[in-house]
């Protein structure tokens, strides 16, 4: 059904709006969902702290991460041993090293968590939908990683020189190793084309709160129609 819809909207710009709404009353699931994704040092964070101050509800998929991780840290144990676990928690930055390191161990904590995050999302956009009002999930890899049914996207775009740029002054990385993370995602020039939103962080915060807000004012506008065709 979802990709029926995606067919519809992306051959047809002009196509039956009533569809969408009535597809939001139905209840299906992130009907009224709007990813924010991005890359590595393209803004995303700035663009979520505006939202916020916004009143918008933001589910963060890395937070939730995070919770599951902890969560099911005895999980975790079990998987890769008790030294990953300290006072309680997951040591996050080992099992991170070792994960990186090492695709098979990545796929096994994948094959654990992706499921629990996928069913919490699920859970809080379930909420959200009920209130018939748009909410945005931050999902940093949404592209990449295909999983979920949101037809509505959000991209937070720079340049990938100054994303490469502000990649390493932010964490003194050299170049190479900025732009070995860079690469290791899906370039943000794909990620714009398949985005229904770009916000432009090419230039400064001041510019990026008005990229915002036209972003912002747009969505407001598309989720309130409910035109015949």
């Amino acid at each position: 059904m979802i990709k029926e819809i995606n067919f519809i909207y992306k051959g047809n710009k002009g196509y039956c709006t009533s569809l969408l709404y009535n597809l939001r009353r139905s209840g299906m699931l992130f009907s009224y969902a709007v990813v924010l994704t991005g890359g590595i040092a393209t803004g995303k964070s700035s663009t979520v702290q505006l939202f916020l101050e916004d009143g918008f509800f933001v589910i963060d998929a890395d937070k939730v991460a995070h919770k599951m991780l902890d969560i099911h840290k005895n999980k975790v144990s079990d998987l890769f041993g008790e030294e990953y676990i300290i006072d309680g928690s997951v040591n996050r930055k080992k099992l991170g090293g070792l994960i990186f390191s090492t695709p098979h161990e990545k796929k096994r904590l994948e094959e654990l968590l992706h499921p629990l995050i996928f069913n919490e999302i699920e859970r809080l956009a379930k909420e959200q939908d009920r209130l018939k009002k748009p909410y945005i999930i931050d999902i940093p890899l949404f592209f990449e990683t295909k999983r979920y049914p949101i037809k509505d996207s959000i991209v937070v775009y720079t340049p990938e020189n100054l994303q490469l740029e502000r990649l390493m002054r932010r964490d003194s990385s050299t170049k190479d190793e900025a732009q070995a993370r860079i690469d290791s995602q899906l370039s943000i020039e794909k990620k714009r084309v398949l985005s229904t939103y770009i916000i432009d962080n090419s230039q400064g915060l001041r510019e990026l709160q008005r990229e915002y807000v036209k972003v912002k004012n747009q969505i407001l506008q598309d989720f309130s129609k409910e035109q015949p065709c």
